[in-house]
């Protein structure tokens, strides 16, 4: 054979190696991909294999686990959604795949379950294995696992069928966990455009320690409030975000109630005190502090009714009883009365001033205390009756009997002389005295006088009045002068005086008990 022949025949011998070298380096892989998604036997094992964040093929345990997830995106994204809480640093181990060709990672919190992931042919392998399946295998059956995943599942409708919102977080204060009310917020929020994303943002800020807290969270251009509630066993967070729109606007309205009723009572002479049925005080008003002294920080603090009259008796604001014990005694009776709505008292203070105290129930067992400065008024009625009594005292010291009626015609003031002269005392009847009644004793005394009529008709007249006078004779022989004159604001004077002493002519015909002809006189 020639040269040629054996080169020709060693070339086409390389050229099959190369074919099946090229063919099996493809075949190959490929093939391991075809017997890894095929799983065997291993259905409920959790198996999953990915290109990039597509999901090529799962056991039927891996499909379920996805299924579960209500997180929208890619079935990398829902994957890391269960796995990131459980697995710690799975992204990263996960990114650096290629590389290290293969990883296992041990869940957190000594659970016995280990994610075993390989990189084959350009694909992720995703395993997740139970440590302790083969003794479960042996201990749990059918039913049992059943029963478990049936309660399970309704846990699940539970938590995605509550009214709230409701999340938890890891120690690195991401969600691990969120159900549907939670992500309904988060869709209706600005950081819906990463909900295909794992882990899904957070809506709250906890700040702090504290186990409930108040939030506001824009949905839209609406802003919303929360009471957050946290629960933090030292591994987990568990949230819980209750709608709080309602309490917030009786909130408010409560409060633009109370500044009303604050800008009210501002303007009141009255101090008032409220306090709620603990006796603490609640609401109070500038004229308070006027009228106690009582500075405004001790009332901001809202003291105890009995703090609060024990601050006032300090500063001589409440009389002074002979022993402290008597004093609680009564404070205790002005609570007692206050709540039944009876108490009422005037206070007589040592600086002069008078306080009148009234105390009345609120609804719910609240009490109101209302102080108010009737020094004034006391000063008034004093200055009035001393007037008054002054007043009575000069018409006792005249000689002329006077009486007065009032514009209807009872009788207001009748003095001694009066009583002597016609021989009774309207001040000692029991009964009402008017002008007409007066007038009959009169017309009894004297005989049928025309002038009785006219004092009767003056009496009762309408302004303008003019005053004027008349003589009349008694039975008795006496002779009277009477004067009536209107007096401001429709009241009458009459006056009688005797004239028996004097001697005056006399029409000899005049029979006794005829009335002398009278005069008037304008007045004003």
């Amino acid at each position: 054979m020639s040269i040629g022949f054996w080169l020709s025949l060693f070339l086409v011998s390389c050229s099959a190696a190369l074919a099946v070298v090229f063919i099996s380096g493809w075949v190959v892989p490929r093939r391991a991909v075809g017997e890894a998604s095929v799983f065997h036997d291993r259905q409920d094992v959790p198996i999953f294999l990915f290109d990039e964040d597509r999901l090529i093929d799962a056991s039927d345990a891996g499909r379920a686990l996805l299924a579960g997830s209500r997180l929208r995106g890619s079935a990398m994204a829902r994957f890391l959604a269960w796995a990131a809480p459980r697995f710690p640093g799975l992204e990263e181990a996960l990114a650096s795949l290629p590389e290290k060709g293969r990883v296992s990672i041990q869940a957190r919190n000594q659970d016995p379950t280990l994610l075993r992931a390989e990189w084959r042919g350009g694909l992720r392998r995703i395993e997740i294995t139970d440590l302790n399946r083969d003794v479960q295998a042996t201990t749990v059956d059918t039913l049992t696992r059943r029963a478990v995943e049936d309660e399970l599942s309704n846990l699940r409708r539970i938590a995605d069928a509550a009214p709230l919102a409701i999340w938890s977080e890891g120690p690195d204060s991401r969600v691990t966990w969120a159900n549907a009310a939670y992500m309904a917020l988060l869709s209706r929020h600005d950081a819906a455009a990463e909900l295909g994303s794992w882990p899904v943002p957070r809506l709250f800020m906890m700040h702090g320690q504290q186990p409930r807290q108040r939030q506001a969270l824009t949905l839209g251009q609406t802003q919303h409030w929360f009471d957050c509630h946290m629960i933090d066993d030292g591994q987990t967070r568990f949230n819980y975000a209750v709608p709080a729109d309602d309490v917030m606007q009786a909130e408010q309205a409560l409060r633009s109630f109370v500044q009303t009723l604050t800008k009210t009572f501002a303007q009141l002479p009255i101090g008032l005190a409220i306090f709620d049925a603990q006796r603490k005080l609640q609401l109070f008003n500038p004229a308070l502090t006027d009228l106690t002294g009582l500075p405004v920080g001790f009332l901001s603090a809202r003291p105890a009714l009995f703090a609060f009259l024990d601050a006032m008796r300090e500063r001589q604001m409440i009389p002074e009883p002979r022993d402290y014990k008597t004093w609680r005694a009564k404070m205790a009776a002005l609570e007692e009365s206050a709540v039944e709505g009876s108490y009422d008292e005037t206070w007589t203070l040592l600086n002069g001033a008078t306080y009148q105290v009234s105390g009345r129930p609120h609804p719910e067992g609240a009490l109101a205390l209302l102080i108010r400065d009737v020094s004034d008024d006391m000063q008034r009625a004093r200055r009035a009756r001393a007037e008054t009594e002054l007043s009575q005292a000069v018409i006792e010291a005249m000689d002329e009997a006077i009486v007065v009626f009032s514009a209807t015609g009872d009788l207001l003031v009748s003095n001694a002389a009066y009583a002597n002269l016609w021989g009774h005392d309207p001040r000692t009847s029991l009964e009402a005295v008017d002008i007409a009644g007066l007038a009959a004793k009169w017309r009894g005394q004297t005989g049928p006088a025309a002038v009785w009529t006219l004092a009767e008709a003056f009496a009762l007249a309408p302004a303008p009045r003019e005053s004027w006078t008349s003589e009349v004779l008694l039975k008795d022989g006496r002779r009277l002068a009477g004067r009536f004159m209107p007096l401001p604001g429709g009241a009458t004077l009459c006056g009688f005086r005797d004239l028996s002493h004097r001697t005056e002519i006399r029409p000899p015909d005049a029979p006794p008990g005829a009335e002398i002809p009278f005069t008037r006189a304008a007045v004003g």
